[in-house]
């Protein structure tokens, strides 16, 4: 698979798991985490600006990329965010980082936010870019957000139904979701390296069963752990930085901001002019958000 430029990738270990993982730079430690359908490589036009002050660290989930691809289990555990946020904590120990400021987009974030729960001391300043949290996702549900997100319901069916569909054609489902939730509606914008590699993993039956996956415990266990940590008052206790796209899903909630304040103590938000995948259309405003505040 391609590489970040200036990017080094490497098979690294993390107990349950081994991660495909880039890396470059020196300095503070900063974790980037991708969303669906993506991978690493979504982070091509940021990363090597922010390797520039930090260590910067984009691993592949587990499922995507060229990461190891479990098959599920019956309770959707396999790929849940809380296993997944796991995976980094051991990428961390394998790198003997203690605590790392992390970035995450779309399911990324959702792993990114798990972590600052699950393990506060290993997160000192969370980003988010366009996400509100499971639990509050769910909640905001109505049948305008239910047609333009209709692949959390879609990709969480019983085992094989989405698989079998999308196998009938992956990349032309994987290019209909790309162009479909980019402003310009348009898969242009994507680096053709990176959008070789969105097709490259879905046309792994492996992968497409990893990523349905991982909406089947967006829909049952990560929205059951959302549910009991706000019944327990649990918050974030990292500063967090929330960055949404004004054509893109958090948008579509009423007031995305509102949502994470109810779920940290710090909350800082920007938006921007672009669509769902902001570090590919918008780049320059990820950065402008996100390099002062982990500056």
């Amino acid at each position: 698979m391609a590489e970040i430029d200036g990017f080094a990738r490497r098979r690294i270990g993390t107990g349950a798991v081994t991660l495909s993982v880039q890396e470059a730079g020196e300095g503070p430690p900063l974790i980037l985490l991708h969303g669906f359908p993506q991978n690493g490589m979504c982070w091509g036009r940021v990363a090597p600006v922010l390797a520039r002050r930090h260590r910067v660290i984009v691993p592949d989930l587990r499922g995507y990329g060229e990461s190891d691809a479990l098959p599920d289990d019956a309770g959707h555990t396999v790929y849940s965010k809380r296993q997944m946020a796991a995976d980094i904590t051991g990428l961390m120990d394998a790198l003997g980082i203690a605590r790392a400021d992390v970035l995450g987009h779309d399911r990324g974030a959702r792993v990114a936010y798990r972590l600052a729960l699950d393990a506060p001391a290993r997160v000192r300043r969370l980003g988010i870019v366009e996400i509100v949290p499971t639990a509050a996702f769910w909640d905001a549900w109505d049948a305008q957000l239910a047609m333009a997100a209709w692949h959390w319901t879609f990709l969480a069916q019983p085992a094989p139904l989405p698989e079998t569909m999308i196998g009938a054609d992956p990349v032309g489902v994987i290019d209909h979701l790309l162009r479909s939730w980019t402003r310009a509606k348009s898969l242009e914008l994507f680096d053709p390296a990176a959008l070789d590699s969105y097709r490259t993993q879905a046309r792994d039956p492996a992968r497409i069963h990893a990523m349905c996956a991982d909406y089947r415990a967006g829909a049952t266990t990560d929205r059951r752990l959302d549910e009991a940590d706000r019944a327990a008052g649990r918050r974030i206790a990292a500063p967090v930085m929330f960055l949404w796209a004004e054509g893109g899903f958090p948008a579509r909630t009423g007031r995305p901001a509102d949502l994470w304040r109810t779920w940290a103590e710090d909350v800082r938000d920007a938006s921007c002019v672009s669509g769902h995948f902001a570090m590919e259309e918008a780049p320059q405003a990820v950065l402008d958000a996100f390099g002062p505040f982990f500056a």
